[in-house]
């Protein structure tokens, strides 16, 4: 017997949420699957929050740091990675999340669901043409550096563990590493 699991499409989850169904529940949607997150422990809370501060103050008004918030992808992904660096288009966010065209680069920090991070995420990620992903591995402390996405998948992958980087939207911009990953 062959099983087929059932396929959600972002405007399915949406219903779903506006009906109450997964009300009191984390999920998000992968590439049509409702999938559980992961609770934050401790460090997760405190690093992806101190790093959406420093963000925001080192970028300031030309972007809107969204921390653990829905972005919407063509991919049927609506992912809620810990920190999306986008547009700021104020009101607009009312009608709908972030689509790829507002994103300059995503945010995971890692602890639990590192795999899932770097081989599930970065792939949705990439199919979906974001410029940029990076992943902060918790129990490593180090930066994994996602860019250049072609066919489904990233071209460049680095880690780092010090010293500064620029982000490809902003590459006037030197962003310590230090302050991503709060060593």
């Amino acid at each position: 017997m062959t099983f087929i699991a059932a396929k959600w499409t972002v405007e399915d989850y949406h219903q779903m949420i506006a009906a109450g169904i997964l009300r009191d529940r984390q999920v998000e949607l992968l590439k049509g699957e409702i999938v559980q997150m992961s609770p934050e422990g401790e460090p997760h809370a405190y690093c992806s929050h101190e790093a959406g501060k420093y963000l925001t103050l080192l970028l300031g008004e030309c972007v809107e740091v969204r921390q653990a918030k829905p972005i919407t992808l063509p991919n049927d992904s609506e992912p809620e990675p810990d920190l999306a660096i986008v547009q700021p288009l104020g009101r607009d966010y009312r009608e709908h999340h972030p689509y790829v065209e507002n994103i300059f680069w995503v945010i995971e920090y890692s602890n639990t669901t590192l795999e899932k991070d770097l081989e599930i995420k970065s792939k949705i990620y990439a199919e979906a043409g974001i410029k940029e992903y990076w992943v902060v591995n918790l129990k490593k402390l180090h930066l994994i550096v996602f860019r250049d996405p072609l066919d489904g998948d990233y071209a460049t992958k680095f880690t780092l563990t010090a010293g500064t980087i620029q982000p490809i939207a902003f590459s006037d911009v030197s962003v310590l590493v230090e302050r991503i990953i709060n060593k």
